[in-house]
C-alpha cells in the first residue's frame, strides 16, 4: 500500500498548490494522511477521490475539530498505525506522542513542521514536515510511506517543485 502524507497545510480551502500535489506526487497514492493544522476542512477536498484519514492540530478552528478526530489508531496490513498532531514543545515531543497513542508500528505525526523518517525501538516515527509553511524548517515538504513486506518511509522536498520544475 501507497500512502501520501501531508501535515500543516495551514491553508484557507483547497489551494492550487495542494491539487499539484495531489495529483503528481501523491498520483499512485491508496490513502492520504494529513496530521492537523489543515485550518480549513475544504483542504481535504483536494484528495477526492481518494480514502483521506486525518486529524485536527493546535491551529485548526472549531469547525475543523468538530469533524475529525484528536488521534487515530488503526491497522494497516498487519501493522499497527497512528495518526496524530502533536503539541508542546518539538523537544521530546515522540516521546509524548508514544505515550499518548500507545505501542505503534508507525507513528505518524505533525505540528514541528520539521520532516522526521527514522526508527527507534521498532516504531518508524514520520513527520512529514510542512508542505506550504517555512517557520521552522529549511524546506517544504510531504512524505511517502510505503507499506509491504517492510514499512518505508520518504521525505519529499517540494522546494523545486513549487519553483515551476515539478509537473
Amino acid at each position: 500500500m501507497n500512502i501520501g502524507v501531508i501535515s500543516d497545510t495551514h491553508l484557507q480551502g483547497c489551494h492550487e498548490k495542494l491539487e499539484r500535489i495531489a495529483a503528481s506526487i501523491f498520483r499512485d497514492t491508496d490513502l492520504i494522511l494529513h496530521a492537523g493544522d489543515l485550518v480549513d476542512i475544504a483542504v481535504l477536498d483536494a484528495f477526492a477521490p481518494k480514502e483521506v484519514k486525518a486529524v485536527f492540530g493546535n491551529m485548526d478552528p472549531q469547525g475543523v475539530r468538530d469533524v475529525l478526530p484528536e488521534k487515530l489508531v488503526w491497522d494497516i496490513e498487519g501493522r499497527r498505525f497512528a495518526l496524530v498532531h502533536g503539541w508542546g514543545d518539538p523537544a521530546g515531543i515522540e516521546k509524548r506522542l508514544i505515550d499518548y497513542v500507545g505501542p505503534v508500528d508507525c507513528l505518524v505525526y505533525g505540528h514541528t513542521h520539521s520532516p522526521v523518517n527514522e526508527r527507534w525501538d521498532g516504531t518508524l516515527f514520520f513527520n512529514p514536515g510542512s508542505a506550504f509553511d517555512r517557520r521552522f524548517a529549511a524546506h517544504n515538504t510531504v512524505g511517502l510511506l510505503d507499506v509491504g513486506e517492510e514499512m518505508t518511509g520518504s521525505i519529499v522536498i517540494l522546494d523545486e517543485f513549487f519553483d515551476g520544475k515539478g509537473k
